[in-house]
């Protein structure tokens, strides 16, 4: 491996470690971080790979450089909150139970619409690649890994057939942000009925059917919601 490439590797190992600790909150907004040399010292690196790593903290809104005053911690309002990193380090950072709240309400107030855009606007090439990603949930039977990647793939594509793009980074955010969502839903003993749910999404939207791939949106969404709260407290 290159010089250059175990550079990079370390500041974004940096990157991640600084990250996730200002989402933590072990940084609060308007903190000023430790000076460089503390830092370096505390993390083991060098000043190069310490600065390449703040570059793109800054990039991502979570920090500022300001004169005189040093590195601070932006309020959050601020963060690039679909930047694939932030998605990641605030699953990692925050309690399961208040990652699916949040993510039960991003997917109530946009997927149902999202489908309804879909059935509506969608070409014939996101037609075919959804009714692909949905054979794939079909061929992937009982293998857990293969379902949820094939669910991710459809509810992808879902958004990217609204051919709207204020919606494809919604897409794109939960295709990372719903990976451990799908991961325990995949555990239950629901995957028929999600099979027959997500066949009746796929044809609506095939179909051009705006008003019936919204409800079956809905009630694909109502259905989640309790498979996985049952798979948390049932195991099942």
């Amino acid at each position: 491996m290159t010089k250059e490439a175990l550079s990079l590797k370390l500041h974004m190992r940096v990157a991640d470690v600084l990250g996730m600790a200002i989402l933590r909150g072990d940084y609060p907004a308007g903190t000023v971080l430790p000076p460089e040399m503390q830092l370096c010292e505390e993390l083991g690196i060098s000043r190069t790979a310490l600065r390449e790593a703040l570059r793109g903290l800054i990039a991502k809104g979570l920090l500022e450089s300001r004169p005189k005053r040093g590195t601070l911690v932006r309020d959050e309002v601020y963060w690039n909150h679909l930047d694939p990193d932030l998605l990641r380090w605030r699953i990692e950072t925050t309690d399961t139970s208040t990652y699916l709240e949040k993510m039960f309400a991003l997917r109530r107030a946009t997927e149902p619409e999202a489908a309804a855009l879909a059935a509506r606007h969608a070409l014939p090439e996101n037609r075919a690649q959804l009714a692909a990603d949905f054979q794939a949930m079909v061929d992937a039977g009982d293998d857990d890994a293969a379902w949820v990647e094939a669910d991710l793939a459809f509810h992808r594509t879902v958004y990217l057939a609204t051919r709207n793009e204020f919606f494809w980074p919604i897409g794109e955010m939960l295709a990372v942000s719903l990976r451990q969502m799908f991961s325990i839903a995949a555990q239950g003993s629901h995957r028929a009925r999600a099979i027959a749910e997500h066949a009746d999404l796929c044809s609506a939207i095939v179909e051009g059917k705006p008003d019936l791939a919204r409800a079956a949106s809905l009630t694909l969404l109502g259905n989640a919601v309790s498979d996985i709260d049952r798979v948390r407290t049932e195991g099942r």
